[in-house]
């Protein structure tokens, strides 16, 4: 389903955004409120309503990009963002992106990836990423659903995912969650290998 346009067009138009938390969320604005360089290639993959494109573009990082597979949340981003590059925002399919990037920011992305799709994403995201990227994000650590996203899932089935392709900065229970996301998530901080 992650690369079916008309299914994710179809939840926009329908409102059936269950993963929309409304704002961005605690920890990525307070990872966002440490970085200090300004000019780091962002990329948020699955974007969304885009609220981390929002809140970094507002605090001043030119170089943000967002991708997604519906062209409505860029179209509703770009509404309410006239002046953003439109080179940045990108309607497509994630895994056929072809550019790098210093930062990847996750959000609700990964869990709407089919769990046989995970290794391609570990894959993908140290492809996508500069010698010194980082992918930084929230992961569900919850059963969730089998049979449609968001899918659930655990940290050691994450790990065997990522620990071939990444140094592992921080993987552990987010411990400043949104109140309907507490004990459910982890948080990532990981380094692509040299």
């Amino acid at each position: 389903m992650i690369h079916d346009e008309g299914y994710w067009t179809n939840r926009y138009l329908k409102n059936q955004t269950q993963w929309d938390a409304g704002g961005i969320t605690t920890p990525l604005k307070e990872y966002i409120d440490q970085l200090n360089n300004k000019q780091l290639k962002i990329l948020i993959p699955g974007c969304g309503n885009a609220y981390e494109a929002a809140y970094l573009y507002e605090n001043g990082f030119a170089s943000v990009f967002l991708i997604d597979l519906s062209n409505l949340p860029l179209n509703a981003f770009t509404e309410e963002y006239p002046a953003f590059p439109k080179d940045q925002l990108i309607h497509g399919d994630f895994f056929d992106l072809e550019k790098s990037f210093d930062l990847i920011i996750e959000q609700t992305f990964f869990c709407a990836l089919h769990p046989t799709e995970r290794p391609d994403y570990a894959r993908k995201m140290n492809e996508l990423l500069t010698s010194t990227g980082k992918l930084v994000g929230v992961f569900f650590e919850d059963e969730l659903f089998t049979d449609h996203p968001p899918y659930g899932g655990y940290r050691a089935e994450y790990k065997r995912h990522f620990q071939m392709y990444f140094e592992f900065n921080v993987f552990d229970t987010c411990y400043n969650s949104i109140k309907p996301r507490q004990g459910r998530e982890l948080f990532i901080n990981l380094s692509k290998k040299p």
